[in-house]
């Protein structure tokens, strides 16, 4: 049974498909059916730039273990950055 769950994000980031890197401007995030990994429903998440059309897309899907595993770890991350005093964004110039 699909379970519609979904939401959008927007965000700011770059996402590399193919050999090239793209600007990213949403994830959408779902718990639905997903559809390469082998479970019966999964996270997904697909960072995309809509204005770019379809080829602007990274997929992942994730078990639910891997998808906590992921915001602990994310978390941590963040939590470390900030302790270091080194976590704000600061714009630097394009390469």
């Amino acid at each position: 049974m699909c379970t519609m769950i979904a939401h959008q994000v927007q965000l700011e980031g770059r996402g590399k498909s193919g050999p090239e890197w793209f600007e990213v401007r949403e994830a959408n995030v779902s718990y639905d059916h997903p559809y390469d990994l082998p479970l019966e429903h999964a996270l997904n998440i697909d960072f995309v730039n809509e204005a770019l059309g379809p080829g602007a897309r990274v997929a992942v899907e994730l078990s639910v273990d891997a998808a906590r595993q992921l915001v602990k770890t994310i978390e941590a991350v963040l939590a470390q950055a900030g302790e270091r005093g080194v976590l704000e964004d600061i714009r630097v110039v394009a390469r």
